[in-house]
């Protein structure tokens, strides 16, 4: 299974994601792929498989992944202080992959209806979701809703 880990600015979230994701599910196969290379640099060095940065890394990631995690404003247009292109935001969200969005209030968007939840909190969310431990009523990959 691989895993796509997207992220922006300094990866913070992404690196957060990363080493959790390792380390609870040793045999996923984690790539991570920043905006910048600075986002990209940081997810590497919390152990993902593979690493890029940048607009078509994101394109071709997006085609080859099983799994896409980041926060919800990867697939939203202009979204992370612009670092969010409309073609990244289009593959994401085209994508066959699975897609595992945190609930980030602070990409422009706000999310109504979740709570505050601490990042510790919501990778661990992100790790049951990617095991399968909450599946009921999710589509399989491919499935369009």
């Amino acid at each position: 299974m691989v895993v796509l880990v997207i992220d922006a600015q300094g990866g913070g979230l992404g690196k957060q994601l990363i080493a959790g994701i390792k380390k609870e599910i040793p045999d996923a196969t984690v790539w991570a792929v920043g905006t910048n290379a600075v986002a990209a640099s940081n997810m590497l060095k919390a152990g993902a498989d593979r690493g890029a940065a940048g607009e078509n890394a994101v394109v071709v990631a997006c085609r080859q992944a099983d799994v896409i995690v980041g926060p919800v404003g990867i697939c939203i247009a202009d979204a992370m202080l612009g670092e969010i292109t409309p073609a990244m935001a289009a593959a994401v969200g085209s994508s066959t992959a699975r897609r595992i969005l945190i609930p980030y209030n602070n990409c422009e968007t706000t999310i109504v209806g979740v709570g505050e939840n601490s990042v510790g909190k919501l990778v661990q969310e992100v790790i049951l979701e990617i095991q399968g431990g909450r599946r009921s009523g999710l589509q399989e990959k491919g499935e369009k809703c």
